[in-house]
């Protein structure tokens, strides 16, 4: 009988029951994976700029192209204004990504396969914008719900819709990282499934997919990163800039 695909997901305790009152705080499967990939990036990042040289190693010079790759992008989607939060898109990036990396391999877990994680960091990235857009602009920055050239008559209809989709935010920065990771993942398991109980012979097609699914879902796992991180210069522009 195949396993359960959904399986895969489930967050369970390692070590004691830690409880502060009625909040469990045990030590599980999810925080010993978000442990290792943020030990990971620490790790690499210290060796990758350890040497310094002018002509760069393997991994000064992977270092170098994630620098840079995130440098251009809050550039490009944020301009100057936004070079002092480098260093928290640079690590919201490399997490999410190591995150959504180090559940590809066999017998791991996927943290960000769990909305109550992606839900988490976008709400702290929600809240985050919107302090510094009103530490920036004051009470000015109410302006971004009111886009310039809009008839008065379609004026507060159109500030609803900007107020609806300013809060949808959070939401929906984590549920298209939760669900695109929770699919791939749920598909991968299933094709998986097929190989064996088919057996050798019937299950060569199967397999075949699930070799092109793996390459397709390290894309989407390097994409998801991007997009999650690209979405907070988004937001980021809006708040330091007041674009419409």
């Amino acid at each position: 009988m195949a396993a359960n695909p959904m399986h895969q997901f489930q967050v369970y305790r390692l070590g004691p029951e830690i409880k502060l009152g009625n909040v469990d705080l045990s030590f599980t499967n999810a925080s010993l994976f978000m442990f290792i990939s943020a030990l990971t990036i620490c790790i690499f990042l210290y060796f990758g700029s350890k040497q310094k040289g002018i002509i760069p190693g393997r991994l000064q010079l992977i270092a170098e192209l994630f620098y840079n790759f995130i440098a251009k992008m809050i550039s490009d989607t944020a301009g100057s204004k936004a070079k002092p939060y480098f260093p928290f898109i640079f690590t919201l990036f490399m997490f999410v990504l190591l995150c959504n990396m180090i559940g590809m391999l066999p017998y791991s877990f996927t943290v960000t396969s769990h909305i109550i994680v992606t839900l988490v960091m976008a709400l702290f990235i929600f809240i985050a914008v919107t302090i510094v857009g009103f530490i920036k602009h004051g009470l000015k920055y109410l302006s971004i719900f009111v886009p310039k050239g809009v008839p008065v008559v379609l004026l507060p209809l159109i500030t609803i819709i900007e107020i609806i989709s300013y809060l949808s935010r959070p939401v929906s920065l984590s549920v298209r990282l939760f669900a695109n990771m929770m699919a791939g993942h749920t598909m991968l398991k299933v094709f998986g499934s097929f190989v064996i109980s088919l057996g050798l012979l019937g299950g060569w097609l199967p397999l075949s997919f699930s070799v092109a699914l793996t390459g397709l879902e390290i894309l989407v796992a390097f994409l998801q990163a991007y997009v999650f991180a690209i979405l907070t210069c988004i937001y980021l522009n809006d708040a330091l800039n007041l674009h419409h």
